[in-house]
């Protein structure tokens, strides 16, 4: 996006956007387009067990360039780590620091390439969640899901308040302590 100033020649100067979540989206600072995954939105499934992804999301994906839905299992809590080649080239960088034969890359291989799976997005947005996921997820009736810049996960929605509450009241504490931190500096 760009403006065009009055009486001067034209000139391609960047239009600053800012990053926006309460709208669900961040914008790039020079391209005016959405580049990560942001807010958190909470859909239903369908009777065939679809669920729409957020509009907002579906544009990241879209721009990431990547065909459906890589899905696999978070390693800290039970939700889904979703995403595309953002989220594959974060595991290839994790695994690229590893030694080619150790035994914690195939551990990391097996948790975040073995149990994977990649859904198929239709051309209405939908993705039927596999009995695995929702299993791991606890996933019933309703779906979560919360943008993480790179990534975003899938919750159950109840289980998502709850581990919300947590990190809210966990990064409270650690503001305090970093801001101890910085008096005691001075």
């Amino acid at each position: 996006m760009f403006r065009r100033f009055p009486g001067a020649a034209f000139r391609r100067i960047p239009l600053v956007l800012p990053c926006l979540p309460q709208a669900g989206f961040c914008v790039s600072r020079w391209t005016g387009v959405l580049d990560r995954f942001v807010s958190h939105f909470t859909n239903r499934l369908d009777s065939k067990g679809r669920v729409s992804i957020p509009a907002t999301f579906r544009a990241v994906l879209v721009r990431d360039g990547f065909e459906g839905l890589y899905v696999h299992p978070s390693l800290d809590a039970q939700t889904v780590d979703c995403g595309g080649h953002a989220l594959l080239k974060e595991i290839d960088g994790l695994l690229d620091r590893l030694s080619p034969y150790s035994e914690e890359r195939d551990l990391f291989s097996t948790a975040l390439l073995g149990t994977s799976e990649i859904l198929r997005i239709d051309t209405e947005g939908r993705v039927v969640l596999t009995d695995s996921v929702k299993a791991y997820a606890g996933i019933t009736a309703e779906v979560t899901f919360v943008g993480q810049g790179h990534k975003f996960q899938i919750w159950e929605p109840s289980r998502f308040r709850a581990h919300l509450d947590e990190a809210r009241n966990r990064v409270r504490d650690l503001r305090k302590e970093l801001s101890n931190r910085h008096a005691a500096a001075d």
